[in-house]
């Protein structure tokens, strides 16, 4: 098993400062890898519901660094950390402008670019940023997914879609990795779990707090499903990566079972195997910020054997 953990796009910690010293930390540490989440702007007023907080509302305020930003930033400061999108939203984005941003990232960071993509839940950013239609969300998404990986893979290369055209363009340099960056699809829905099945290297589903507590019995009904729909597209679910996102969110709540999510318990584990932990007061007050998640994030085959 492996973890990673979250950095700060908004509040006290979102800083030039902070998010170096926590990248830098949590390299030192032998954690795996860190996650950047995805906001452009945030409406004042929502009806949208967010999924993964008992009252339906984000916790931003408005505030919110740009995901590649943050990457490119944190990129150049480190050498081994992987580093996550969690999860680019990809209908904000023009999807060759944003092949092309994945690509040079990869190539600058020596491979180290993991594309974690999901297709929103914000209707009112959906609606600020232009972006095609909210109702047509996952046909969008699946077309991004398709684009990116034709032009990173293809030179000259045109397509012609639903939502975006193309005729013999070049987007070099392809990423370093090959065939590609890997791709993990956010959420648990059947839509996502269907996304995974056919394009995605691995599943990325929120879990581990009240409004989406993702308990094993239900985890393990979702792999048994993701394996059916995996193998009916022709490909190897044993090969698929699954990280299980754990945020902390409504931290006072227990889970259905009475029980508390342990995930911060046992990455402090994890840092006193790789480090003098008990006795590193940084260390010890970054894992504790309430602002970044912990991510657990191991093979779909050795999960499924438990």
């Amino acid at each position: 098993m492996r973890y990673g953990f979250y950095l700060p796009t908004r509040g006290p910690t979102a800083t030039r400062d902070g998010i170096l010293a926590l990248a830098r930390e949590g390299e030192r540490l032998g954690l795996h890898s860190a996650m950047i989440a995805d906001h452009i702007v945030l409406p004042v007023e929502s009806q949208s519901t967010y999924p993964y907080t008992l009252d339906g509302k984000h916790p931003s305020v408005g505030d919110a660094l740009e995901t590649f930003s943050i990457l490119g930033v944190v990129a150049g400061a480190t050498e081994r950390l992987r580093l996550v999108t969690s999860v680019l939203v990809l209908p904000y984005r023009n999807p060759v402008l944003t092949a092309k941003v994945v690509a040079s990232l990869d190539v600058l960071s020596g491979g180290r670019l993991t594309l974690g993509i999901g297709a929103g839940w914000l209707k009112e950013e959906f609606e600020a940023l232009n972006s095609p239609a909210f109702n047509a969300r996952g046909a969008v998404t699946d077309e991004w997914i398709a684009i990116f990986k034709q032009l990173w893979s293809q030179s000259p290369a045109s397509f012609d879609g639903r939502f975006y055209q193309y005729t013999d363009i070049r987007c070099e340099p392809f990423p370093v990795q090959k065939p590609h960056p890997p791709i993990w699809v956010g959420g648990h829905s059947r839509a996502a779990l269907r996304r995974t099945a056919r394009h995605g290297d691995g599943w990325h589903p929120v879990g581990a707090v009240a409004a989406s507590p993702l308990p094993p019995q239900e985890m393990r009904a979702h792999l048994d499903t993701l394996k059916q729909l995996t193998e009916a597209e022709g490909r190897d679910f044993s090969a698929l990566t699954i990280s299980y996102k754990a945020p902390l969110y409504d931290t006072g709540i227990l889970s259905p079972d009475g029980s508390r999510p342990n995930f911060l318990r046992r990455a402090r584990r994890h840092c006193q195997r790789h480090s003098n932990f008990r006795g590193d007061r940084r260390a010890r007050a970054d894992l504790r910020l309430p602002r970044p998640v912990h991510c657990a994030e191991h093979r779909a085959s050795a999960m499924v054997r438990h």
